[in-house]
């Protein structure tokens, strides 16, 4: 339970790198909520997913990052999951209050909170116990506007320093690209069973080697109105409870059955 007569320590992070915007504008929106330090990658780590350092060194230096009023700020050579144990165990001392990751340039929506590693740092900071929440705009560019988000981040902030998560649960937090007066409010979701047809698009360098580059197709059947995808579709901002507890507690009936003798 956080002390009220203190300010709770908020640890901020991302995978797009610690110069991104979105970073800066999450950062700066949560100063008036308690203390907040920065820990993100030194460069874009996106895609990235669940990945930790362990076969290289890890390094870690303060950074400079042009918001007023944070504690500290600091730049890994790591993952976003990295950074997070970095964090806890080599900077801050203890666990925060409250870990928030993003905010992304682009959707981790759907199947794509599998590979996001803005959302792995906030699985990471389920996984410690810390009350997380991974943010995410559905804007690619470098400068996105943020500031139709502002007033769901502190609210959504608020809620969970207040109330807590439940154990092992974080939320996953997306926006619609729209004005804040377009934006009709959040709904509570669960993850959309869309999913990527994956592509390739097959060159050859100058010197005669092949290589390749990802493309690919976001396919969703999946035309419940109860679901992220439905719910950016409609002008909403999505909030889907995420676990990482990856058991499919349905199957185990099925499996049961099976002769395994």
């Amino acid at each position: 339970m956080i002390n009220p007569h203190e300010r709770p320590l908020i640890l901020v992070t991302n995978d797009d790198g610690i110069q991104a915007g979105g970073i800066r504008f999450l950062a700066e929106t949560l100063l008036d909520l308690g203390d907040v330090v920065v820990v993100a990658p030194d460069r874009p780590m996106s895609g990235m997913g669940h990945a930790v350092t362990i076969n290289e060194t890890l390094h870690m230096e303060e950074s400079p990052f042009p918001v007023d009023g944070i504690k500290a700020a600091w730049q890994t050579s790591g993952t976003p999951v990295d950074c997070v144990k970095l964090a806890i165990y080599e900077i801050l001392g203890r666990k925060p209050d409250l870990l928030v990751s993003g905010i992304n340039h682009g959707s981790n929506a759907s199947i794509n909170v599998i590979y996001s590693g803005t959302m792995s740092a906030a699985v990471e900071g389920a996984v410690e116990g810390i009350p997380s929440i991974g943010f995410s705009l559905l804007d690619h560019s470098a400068d996105a506007d943020f500031s139709s988000c502002q007033t769901f981040v502190l609210k959504l902030a608020q809620h969970v320093l207040s109330n807590g998560l439940p154990d092992g649960t974080c939320l996953n937090v997306n926006f619609p690209k729209l004005p804040v007066k377009d934006i009709k409010g959040m709904k509570i979701c669960r993850q959309s069973a869309g999913y990527w047809e994956d592509a390739f698009d097959k060159r050859v360098s100058p010197g005669g080697r092949t290589y390749f580059w990802m493309t690919g197709k976001f396919n969703n059947p999946d035309q419940g109105q109860d679901t992220d995808e439905w719910a950016l579709r409609n002008g909403y901002v999505s909030v889907v409870p995420t676990q990482f507890d990856l058991t499919a507690h349905h199957a185990i009936a099925t499996l049961n059955q099976w002769d395994l003798s």
